[in-house]
């Protein structure tokens, strides 16, 4: 059973769905930390009402490099095998990066490499796409850029607001990362340069 770490900034509904698919026996990992850099994340209570142990690290006041550390320390102090980014809005420096290289995964809502960002659903809307959806893909120095594992597609309607295209996206990035993060704990993700192969 691999440990499992996930960095969270928001609401945590991608967290929930990996909390929900770990509880099936689904994803064959234990989720050891929930760690958010925000006080009123409301994924933090998710972790506490499914006892996860979880932990707000304030970044205000201190460097990227000194806020990274106290995250590492308790990722260090859990074992942890996999650190996974669901919605966590903050860019890692390479301390952090280099670390849990190969062992750091990102939900993005976008097909990459179009794209990155911060407004992936909003980006790909306004720019008039007939197909968005999203990507989980190993974090590496660059932002958004990192080999892909999975890409799931969303595709645009006529009638769509940006608003009803989230919420299908939303939905389908529930199905992925879990994915993603099941496949990681199987040991059938192997890195090929830029190539991921499911095993």
């Amino acid at each position: 059973m691999k440990n499992i770490a996930v960095l969270i900034s928001g609401n945590g509904t991608n967290l929930q769905a990996i909390i929900d698919q770990t509880k099936t026996g689904n994803i064959k990992g234990n989720i050891v930390a929930v760690i958010s850099n925000k006080a009123d994340a409301y994924g933090l209570e998710r972790a506490k009402q499914a006892g996860i142990p979880e932990y707000f690290i304030d970044h205000k006041g201190i460097t990227r490099e000194e806020h990274e550390q106290k995250i590492i320390d308790i990722l260090e102090k859990e074992k942890v095998d996999l650190v996974v980014l669901a919605g966590y809005m903050r860019v890692l420096t390479s301390l952090f990066v280099n670390k849990y290289k190969h062992r750091l995964i990102n939900i993005h809502p976008a097909l990459l490499p179009a794209f990155p960002g911060t407004d992936g659903y909003g980006d790909t809307f306004n720019y008039g796409c007939k197909v968005g959806g999203c990507t989980v893909h190993f974090v590496d120095e660059g932002v958004d850029t990192g080999p892909i594992i999975i890409q799931k597609t969303n595709e645009i309607k006529e009638d769509d607001t940006l608003e009803s295209f989230k919420q299908r996206g939303l939905d389908i990035e529930h199905q992925a990362l879990p994915e993603a993060i099941k496949l990681f704990c199987e040991d059938k993700l192997q890195i090929e340069g830029r190539k991921v192969k499911i095993l």
